[in-house]
């Protein structure tokens, strides 16, 4: 099984380009793409479905990104989930913060589309 992926955004028209980027992961390798709409919703599908990757906002309500990155790598039963954060935050110590919390790679917005899908295929080796 090729896997899941895991988009959580606050932003609804994020999370459909994200899905409408990510597609093509779902046609050719049979990867099944997730979504939700706060941190919380993201931390149960996280424990629930343990998606492959996680394409993880910072600013959202209930609960920020750093903060689903930070309980992700600290519940040895999700390590391997491989979390990227992708966010408007473009600063320096915003990229260090969210590495420093385990985010495997951080992104900005606005994103180009083919490196998100270099980003999936990569982390996913497909």
């Amino acid at each position: 099984m090729p896997g899941k992926i895991l988009v959580v955004d606050d932003e609804v028209h994020i999370r459909m380009l994200l899905e409408q980027t990510l597609e093509e992961l779902e046609d050719d390798h049979g990867v099944e793409i997730l979504t939700a709409g706060d941190g919380m919703e993201g931390m149960e599908i996280i424990a629930r479905e343990h998606p492959a990757v996680v394409f993880l906002d910072i600013m959202m309500p209930k609960m920020n990104g750093y903060e689903v990155c930070r309980r992700v790598k600290d519940d040895p039963a999700m390590q391997d989930v491989k979390i990227v954060l992708l966010t408007a935050k473009g600063q320096e110590a915003d990229r260090k913060h969210g590495l420093d919390a385990g985010a495997h790679m951080y992104l900005t917005k606005p994103f180009d589309p083919d490196k998100v899908l270099q980003v999936a295929k990569e982390l996913l080796q497909v």
